[in-house]
């Protein structure tokens, strides 16, 4: 029995020269109470797909000169791209619903989430009274398992925590019962922990129900864990779909493999700490490049009309930790750690409360912004996400060029190009992009010339602040490895927040795990890996779904 048929789908956005055709002839089937997962890198047409389906393309932007998208009701069907307007409004919520990326864009932030429950409900159930809508909408909060549902029900978005808001999205797809879930991406950002609730609630709030649910995501973790069957999408096409576990363990198209093979389990582990262990040992003992000691960042709680301090959060709270020449240094934790403080205090973008930073030797927590301003060069930074720091107003050679003018590297702007241009080689990028604009960049061409950003003053210390998270598993292989050789060749001590278990795996030689302000654990990432001390650690270990370990499960 099917659910879901999308039959030959052809979808096609309007461009500027004519149509881009961004779905192509793609066709799949969802079973009731089946998860099928749509799989493929950015730009590949999984989310055009799901939008399609649900009537959600904006108007006068679309066409579709091909196919159909039937949604089942028993023996009748009716075809989504022949309804009009107030039948897919009417299917919407009641027989489809979907669950997007970022809840804090779906939720309106100047309602409660139980008035914006209480809509779908006033929409979609008009037959409902006000006593009956309250009480589904406690309950679909209690479903969702949103502690305290009768004293959250009055909260406002911002007040949630990203695991909550997402929970919140869930119950208000799921509040009418509709038969078809369509998830796009709705743990990308969330914790490993968050998001193996959220896939478990997911599960059972599908097998409770019967629930056909059309999964969009480029975690393989997840297809592992969650997937029925698989459908990979490159460039609008359906290359291949299957059997999740037949696709996983035997993939047939050469692009499946690759996308596989390009899993930071999967590759060849760089660096030396996990290879040659004696070699470790001996870095152990070198001298810190960067030393952190019993560092504290606590930010005052003011209250009343005085606004007097009542108390502080402890976001970092004592920690001390070393980077040493060569080494990476992973630091993972949930949100709302400390781990982005902590990485913002030891660049002094953040003040600190008490401790010492110390960078090659020289304590520099109290140095005064004037005596700071040299030693800006020795130590740099890469943010998650490149568009946001890249100055959109300056050709990739501005960008360049300006910190090098201002701490004096270089005779003149000519020697600075030559050098700017070495760079964008190091970091695999043509020389012609010296020209070009951020705009005119795909996510990871934007994320090399970032790190081309960071490196042109030759720093000897480089904090990457959850670089790789937005990006495709090719793309972020590619700048894994670059990373690696980076600190290989040039002995850089490295920071680098994630909370990507794999990329730990394969680009740290040890880790840091912290909670709640404090370290818990630390030491050799193989060690940590394989045989954790702390129960915290365990935990977060065992809440990351990955390929392999699934599939030897299954």
């Amino acid at each position: 029995m099917k659910l879901l048929e999308v039959d030959g789908l052809i979808t096609e956005l309007a461009g500027g020269e004519g149509w881009l055709r961004a779905v192509d002839n793609v066709s799949f089937s969802v079973a009731p109470g089946e998860t099928f997962c749509l799989v493929g890198e950015s730009g590949s047409g999984k989310s055009v797909t799901s939008l399609s389906i649900m009537g959600l393309l904006p108007p006068g932007r679309f066409r579709h000169p091909g196919g159909a998208i039937r949604l089942y009701d028993g023996e009748q069907s009716v075809d989504l791209l022949k309804a009009d307007s107030a039948a897919l409004t009417a299917l919407r919520g009641e027989r489809m619903a979907m669950i997007f990326q970022e809840p804090m864009t779906s939720l309106n932030p100047v309602l409660t989430i139980g008035d914006q429950l209480d809509e779908v409900l006033r929409i979609h159930q008009p037959g409902m009274d006000i006593n009956e809508r309250a009480e589904r909408v406690l309950m679909a909060l209690h479903e969702v398992q949103i502690p305290r549902p009768t004293e959250r029900v009055n909260d406002f978005p911002h007040r949630l925590s990203g695991g909550q808001r997402q929970r919140v999205m869930i119950a208000m797809a799921l509040i009418c019962e509709p038969a078809l879930l369509i998830a796009d991406e709705p743990t990308t950002a969330l914790d490993v922990t968050v998001q193996a609730e959220i896939l478990k609630l997911i599960r059972e709030l599908q097998a409770s129900r019967g629930m056909g649910v059309l999964f969009i995501t480029h975690d393989f973790g997840v297809v592992a864990q969650i997937a029925d069957r698989v459908g990979v999408m490159r460039r609008g096409e359906l290359v291949e779909q299957g059997a999740a576990s037949a696709v996983l363990r035997q993939p047939q198209h050469v692009y499946t493999r690759s996308l596989i093979a390009a899993l930071p389990e999967h590759l060849e582990r760089g660096g030396r700490s996990a290879a040659e262990p004696e070699l470790a040992a001996s870095e152990a003992e070198a001298v810190p490049l960067l030393s952190i000691r019993d560092l504290t960042v606590h930010f005052p709680i003011h209250r009343g009309v005085m606004r007097r301090v009542v108390d502080h959060v402890r976001a970092v709270d004592g920690v001390s930790l070393d980077v040493r020449p060569g080494e990476v240094v992973a630091l993972v934790g949930e949100s709302g750690c400390g781990k982005s403080t902590l990485g913002r205090a030891l660049l002094r973008l953040q003040d600190v409360t008490a401790g010492t930073v110390t960078l090659e030797g020289r304590d520099i927590t109290a140095l005064s912004r004037r005596a700071l301003q040299p030693l800006r060069r020795r130590m740099q930074v890469v943010f998650q996400d490149p568009g946001s720091s890249l100055n959109p107003r300056l050709p990739i050679l501005g960008t360049l060029l300006e910190p090098m003018r201002v701490h004096g590297i270089g005779a003149d702007d000519s020697e600075r190009r030559q050098r700017a241009e070495q760079l964008l080689e190091r970091v695999e990028m043509p020389a012609d992009s010296l020209w070009r604009y951020p705009h005119e960049f795909s996510g990871g061409q934007r994320q090399r010339l970032a790190i081309a950003r960071a490196l042109v003053l030759e720093p000897r210390f480089i904090l990457c602040d959850e670089i790789t998270s937005a990006l495709d598993v090719s793309v972020q292989a590619g700048i894994l490895r670059l990373l690696r050789r980076l600190v290989d060749d040039d002995r850089l001590g490295m920071l680098f927040i994630t909370h990507n278990m794999g990329v730990v795996e394969f680009l740290s030689d040890r880790m840091a795990v912290m909670r709640q302000g404090r370290i818990v654990e630390e030491g050799l990432t193989k060690q940590v890996l394989e045989a954790p001390a702390e129960e915290y650690t365990r935990t977060l270990l065992a809440a990351v779904p990955r390929m392999d370990g699934a599939l030897l499960s299954s």
